[in-house]
């Protein structure tokens, strides 16, 4: 496994669409182990390809187990996910608004409305077909990596500027994730 470099808000890749990916090879499992090291490295909780610059459709979500001292973990907490090829099936209706981050964009921060549950059908890392029924911050991680591999930001659903703000690293909490 490998720590890799990840682009940022300036890399012309974050704003192209992903290729499907048609070709479940050793390389595609070992960029997903990639991934998910990459992104517990920087405290994320989901990373897709184009942000390491890999124009794929795949991404990984993983809600870490401990959130901080004293603090019970997420009830959707510990399970790792790699999603190859996702679509969006169906999506709630009811929309709520949620802090997210980016590990593109490190130190901004925004309120982003998303519907409040979601089902995905994606692919295993050997090409079998699974769908997800998930709700709350997982629901919100989905939303915000499909943007991602369609060359959408998290930025792009914020039209209120007080709903954007930046926060320096001094001032950032030591156990707050932050991408989503």
């Amino acid at each position: 496994m490998a720590i890799r470099e990840i682009v940022c808000v300036d890399d012309a890749r974050l704003r192209q669409s992903a290729e499907k990916v048609d070709h479940f090879t050793p390389e595609l499992r070992q960029l997903a182990q990639d991934m998910l090291e990459t992104m517990r490295c920087h405290r994320g909780v989901g990373l897709a390809g184009p942000q390491l610059g890999v124009m794929q459709r795949i991404f990984v979500a993983e809600i870490p187990a401990s959130r901080g001292e004293g603090e019970e973990p997420h009830p959707q907490s510990g399970v790792s996910y790699v999603l190859v090829n996702p679509e969006i099936v169906k999506t709630s209706s009811q929309l709520v608004e949620g802090k997210e981050g980016c590990l593109s964009m490190p130190t901004w921060y925004g309120c982003v409305a998303r519907p409040v549950w979601v089902e995905v059908q994606a692919q295993d890392l050997d090409g079998r077909p699974f769908k997800l029924n998930v709700d709350d911050l997982l629901a919100r991680i989905i939303f915000h990596e499909v943007d991602h591999l369609n060359g959408i930001l998290f930025t792009d659903h914020i039209t209120d500027p007080d709903k954007l703000w930046q926060v320096t690293p001094e001032d950032q909490p030591a156990t707050a994730p932050t991408d989503k």
